[in-house]
């Protein structure tokens, strides 16, 4: 690293989603600000998401292992300030982990991020339901506030990915469009009740290539089930990397996904993403970056008044765990259609 420029310290462990977001705001970042480098404090799993910045390093946090606990982190601090000398540090977390290495941390110049926590009480609570600013301009304002402000404006993606023999192989090489569908969420009241989605599904594999993403046993072996029962419908869930899935996801159409982490990694990589919304709702600042508003597909409102009942769809009246089913599968349909 040349004298000039300047290394920031950017601190952002989990969860999938968040770390997705702050993808497109370090390409910014790079762009607009050539004499910055950026050192991403996270988790090792999340390191593809940063393959194309040349100016991102990751160092890998392992807070359930060898850095857990404040002893951990202390561990994990001598790391840092023995092989790093840092400019500033960007807490785009600001948790009490993230608090406490920054105790321990000799860079003393350090930002973090608001996350408008009065507000989103306010949304929540259904005081007052307006659009909040968003994750991705929340992150772009602690950069602006270490003295590299940034325009999310006018983004720029890295281009398609050629896919190896493997991937070819997986996805077959008939020259039909490629719609991703990601069904799961953290919350089940996040998702689309999986007897509509397979309407969905069953409509799209007609016409086009149905690529089907998830993670874990349960997930994996519902996905299998609806790959064998649609023709043109492809699962891939528990059979690649992390970076293979980005590469695979780069190449789509289009991704149907929840308000979930592979919304996130859609978005970030410039793939049109449209998103199903149960008892979430884009307001709280979490839609994927640079989508229109109109591929947001929202629960009916008028049905469901206190949408959206929580920030994180943890939280929610009993019968307002299938909202989303509100949206039809021909709306969805019709959607992505349009789109392709």
């Amino acid at each position: 690293m040349s004298k000039k420029q300047k290394n920031i310290l950017v601190i952002r462990l989990s969860a999938m989603g968040d770390v997705a977001m702050s993808v497109p705001v370090l390409r910014a970042l790079e762009q607009q600000h050539p004499e910055v480098k950026t050192t991403v404090l996270t988790k090792s799993f999340f390191k593809p998401f940063f393959r194309d910045l040349q100016h991102v390093t990751v160092f890998s946090a392992d807070v359930k292992g060898e850095h857990k606990g404040v002893f951990g982190l202390y561990k994990l601090a001598r790391e840092l300030n023995k092989n790093h000398y840092f400019y500033a540090i960007a807490d785009l977390h600001s948790v009490l982990r993230s608090k406490i290495l920054k105790k321990f941390m000799h860079c003393k110049r350090f930002v973090s991020i608001d996350k408008g926590r009065k507000e989103k009480r306010l949304l929540t609570s259904g005081k007052q339901f307006k659009q909040l600013k968003t994750t991705h301009q929340r992150y772009a304002d602690v950069f602006e506030a270490l003295g590299f402000p940034l325009d999310l404006t006018n983004p720029k993606f890295p281009k398609r990915v050629p896919l190896n023999k493997k991937l070819q192989n997986i996805l077959g090489d008939d020259s039909k469009k490629q719609i991703g569908i990601a069904p799961f969420a953290t919350y089940e009241s996040k998702m689309y009740p999986l007897d509509a989605m397979k309407q969905v599904i069953e409509t799209l594999s007609k016409d086009y290539k149905v690529i089907l993403f998830g993670g874990g046993n349960y997930e994996t072996e519902l996905l299998n089930t609806m790959a064998i029962e649609f023709d043109n419908t492809i699962n891939i869930s528990g059979k690649l990397r992390l970076d293979e899935e980005m590469d695979i996801i780069s190449n789509l159409d289009v991704m149907l996904s929840m308000d979930s982490g592979n919304a996130h990694i859609a978005a970030m990589l410039g793939v049109k993403v449209v998103t199903v919304w149960g008892v979430t709702h884009p307001f709280a600042g979490f839609a994927p970056f640079n989508q229109p508003e109109d591929y947001a597909l929202l629960a009916d409102r008028n049905k469901y008044p206190k949408i959206p009942t929580s920030i994180y769809g943890n939280k929610y009246p009993e019968h307002y765990k299938e909202a989303s089913r509100s949206v039809s599968p021909e709306t969805i349909i019709s959607k992505i259609k349009s789109i392709i």
